[in-house]
């Protein structure tokens, strides 16, 4: 079987689901716009690879502390129609399909949480999603994580437990990505490709022989 894996922000949806989320909770007036501050001073240090997971998840999962899932699905559901459809690039919806009709097993890695991984994931038609583990108890959730994170050298720790439960060995795995976070995942990939990077991540994938992708 042959394997396709594809990041979720910047190079599936032109832009951050994280950030769109809290964007959504600040438009429907359910927490104080000052979050948005703070998400994005937190997010220049991710474009340099040194971003505090621990720090951004605490942050962006504190507006849900204590949520019941059966709060948090609709709004979710509401949200991916609305914030995150919209944004999805066009190339990107026609390589999915592309591997989806050649019958490979597609799964869609983030360093998003999961609550937000799996509907956008189930909403472009890809069954398989591996987001950050969320933590709750008696079925709310507490605003904390569990788990290894899908970040940097967690995601490629992540997607091999999630093969190894799939009894997954694929005969060729295919890898696209737009951050410098991702590259132990586009270093294991039997095919990378490179969507929308930077001039760095560029430089490196053409020295490499990685495909070079512009999506849009």
């Amino acid at each position: 079987m042959k394997l396709a894996i594809f990041d979720l922000d910047e190079t599936l949806i032109a832009g951050d689901s994280a950030r769109l989320w809290l964007e959504y909770l600040v438009d429907r007036k359910l927490i104080s716009a000052d979050i948005l501050a703070q998400e994005k001073s937190l997010m220049a240090a991710y474009y340099q690879g040194q971003l505090d997971m621990d720090a951004y998840m605490a942050l962006t999962l504190a507006p849900i502390r204590y949520w019941q899932a059966d709060v948090l699905t609709p709004l979710v559901e509401d949200f991916v129609q609305h914030y995150v459809l919209p944004l999805v690039y066009g190339d990107a919806q026609a390589r999915l399909h592309w591997h989806l009709t050649q019958g490979h097993t597609v799964v869609i890695i983030s360093a998003t949480g999961e609550h937000l991984v799996k509907p956008i994931a189930r909403a472009l038609g890809v069954e398989h999603a591996i987001g950050i583990l969320l933590d709750y108890c008696d079925g709310a959730y507490t605003g904390l994580t569990r788990g290894v994170h899908s970040y940097q050298e967690g995601k490629l720790t992540r997607l091999q437990e999630w093969m190894q439960q799939q009894g997954i060995t694929p005969s060729t795995s295919y890898g696209y990505s737009d951050s410098l976070n991702d590259l132990p995942l586009l270093e294991y990939v039997d095919q990378a490709a490179v969507v929308n990077g930077d001039n760095y991540l560029y430089r490196i994938a053409a020295e490499r022989g990685w495909e070079l992708l512009t999506w849009r």
